[in-house]
């Protein structure tokens, strides 16, 4: 169940991430709402993973999958650059997430 609790929880990392851009500086008061409350989410989710898995290991894959999803979302939703550079590193990042998986 931890690995659930995480995955989710970085899946909710993602929406705030993406969030903040819609509250436009905290100034629009549904997105700022939603953006809170999955900011709440996550880390609560985070909190009961990290009850069962190494806090490093834990820790990193919500980050990683955060900052994943949220530079492919920017791609797709903002129009931020898609440069070689930027998916080699966005893969290297997933092969970091996938090593620790591996080994926990």
């Amino acid at each position: 169940m931890a690995w659930v609790y995480l995955v989710i929880a970085g899946i909710l990392e993602m929406g705030w991430a993406i969030g903040l851009k819609y509250t436009e500086g905290f100034s629009r008061l549904t997105p700022t709402v939603l953006t809170v409350a999955a900011m709440v989410a996550s880390v609560v989710l985070l909190g009961l993973a990290l009850r069962d898995l190494p806090v490093g290991t834990g820790y990193a894959l919500w980050t990683g999958i955060g900052t994943v999803g949220t530079a492919i979302l920017g791609m797709m939703l903002f129009g931020d650059p898609a440069t070689i550079a930027r998916l080699a590193s966005i893969g290297l990042i997933i092969a970091g997430i996938a090593g620790l998986k591996l080994l926990s």
